[in-house]
């Protein structure tokens, strides 16, 4: 999302490196290259003023050390107002009320709200470990209701309808409401109805709704690519309701990320989630420090880390560990494992964009990585057999071409994939002798003990 803006800031810190020292002249110079790179960005003017001033008047203040170049000095005070400007740390949703907790979802129609409400319910039953229930009052647009009952069916969880064809919004909360006491629910979350734009009574509504319910949360859904229309709206939801957060949508969308550094400003709440891809489980709880880092190019290491804790199977990484350590062979349904794990983190472009990459474009190095390798090496090894799979060594020419047809690539990304099998399995040899492979898989809980 702010690839535009990382390139912009780089290059900013870049020409300040081969200073000798800060001085008020460098600095004039870098902070209208950074009011140019916002305003390019989208960011609203308001914004921009307020984060130039104090930049400039830290950078001022600011003393070179001798382990530091003015570089890398001017990075720490972007770094710093970066974070102040999106939120002030990490912004938890409240939970500790008597339950049912309610969260009301609100924005305008398109920004991601009822797959928000699907991605959110996942989040709190898999982090949080809370018994969620979904409703949706969206009444004039009924395949919303429909859209958010089958996210709640793929995720396990417990979606309650309108009681009748002529429901109210109000009608149908009550009814949520009495089935999350029956249930026991901890949680209930609401997706409420959306306008292409602000109108009366769809905030005369959200204020009903938000008046009988008292929610704990309520979380402005806006969209990452919608430009400044959006901080117009969030103004008129912020007179209208209090407010007490942002869903950041489709973050891994071709946006300029004006949005993000702005909608703080507008609404004075912190963004407290981030939609990172269309998939359920692509909903990223938002750290205002981890966020300055990646556009500053330093990468979210500790996020990646997290993201590896949750999604890479201990088992499977234990018993590969245990097979490959005992010279048993690293077969191809490892390989499909490994290459499935990180697609589930993303892929190649949700992986380098949290890694440090000075001076390098994620998305750019991801591109040329091509994206979608990894799926084409997963398609191809289902189309094996589970022997071919076990025994890679028996995969003739015959074979080879009616794997590429199974997956409906040609025979080269077949023979290119049992390549690149090939020097895995010589490098695994070569980390098993001499308990290489616990000592590699130590950095990671659970593994190489």
């Amino acid at each position: 999302m702010f690839e535009n803006l990382s390139d912009r800031l780089r290059a900013v810190t870049e020409r300040l490196r081969g200073r000798g020292r800060l001085t008020e002249d460098n600095i004039r110079d870098a902070v209208r290259d950074v009011r140019r790179a916002l305003i390019e960005a989208d960011v609203a003017l308001p914004v921009v003023k307020d984060f130039v001033a104090r930049v400039r008047v830290r950078a001022l203040g600011t003393e070179v050390s001798r382990s530091l170049n003015p570089g890398q000095v001017f990075v720490k005070v972007l770094h710093q107002e970066l974070t102040s400007t999106l939120a002030d740390g990490a912004a938890p949703l409240n939970l500790r009320q008597a339950p049912p907790v309610i969260i009301l979802l609100a924005g305008l129609q398109g920004a991601g709200k009822t797959t928000t409400a699907g991605k959110l319910a996942l989040y709190l039953r898999e982090r949080e470990r809370r018994k969620v229930l979904l409703t949706s009052t969206d009444v004039r647009r009924p395949a919303a209701i429909l859209q958010l009952e089958r996210l709640a069916a793929a995720n396990e969880t417990a979606f309650v309808p309108p009681p009748g064809p002529e429901s109210t919004p109000l009608e149908i909360v009550e009814s949520a409401l009495d089935s999350a006491r029956r249930q026991q629910a901890d949680v209930v979350i609401v997706d409420t109805a959306g306008r292409s734009r602000v109108d009366e009574a769809l905030l005369e509504e959200l204020k009903q709704l938000h008046g009988r319910l008292m929610p704990a949360e309520t979380l402005f859904v806006v969209d990452s690519m919608a430009g400044q229309d959006a901080l117009n709206a969030a103004r008129a939801f912020t007179e209208t309701v209090s407010l007490t957060g942002i869903v950041l949508t489709k973050a891994d969308g071709d946006a300029r990320g004006g949005v993000a550094l702005s909608v703080k400003a507008v609404t004075g709440c912190p963004i407290k989630f981030i939609g990172t891809g269309e998939g359920s489980a692509a909903l990223e709880a938002f750290h205002a420090d981890r966020m300055a880092s990646r556009i500053l190019g330093m990468g979210d290491v500790v996020g990646l880390v997290e993201e590896v804790q949750r999604k890479v199977d201990q088992e499977k990484a234990q018993k590969l560990a245990a097979k490959v350590s005992k010279g048993q062979g690293f077969d191809l349904e490892d390989m499909r494992d490994q290459l499935s794990q990180i697609m589930g983190m993303g892929g190649l472009a949700g992986v380098l964009d949290k890694l440090p990459l000075p001076g390098v474009s994620a998305d750019k190095l991801a591109g040329q990585m091509d994206g979608k390798l990894i799926t084409r090496q997963v398609a191809i090894i289902n189309s094996m057999t589970p022997r071919e799979r076990r025994q890679p060594r028996i995969i003739d020419g015959s074979r080879r071409r009616r794997i590429a047809a199974g997956a409906g690539l040609p025979v080269q990304d077949v023979n290119r994939l049992l390549k690149q099998y090939g020097d895995m399995q010589k490098m695994m040899k070569r980390v098993s002798k001499g308990g290489g492979m616990k000592r590699m898989l130590r950095g990671f809980p659970g593994l190489g003990r």
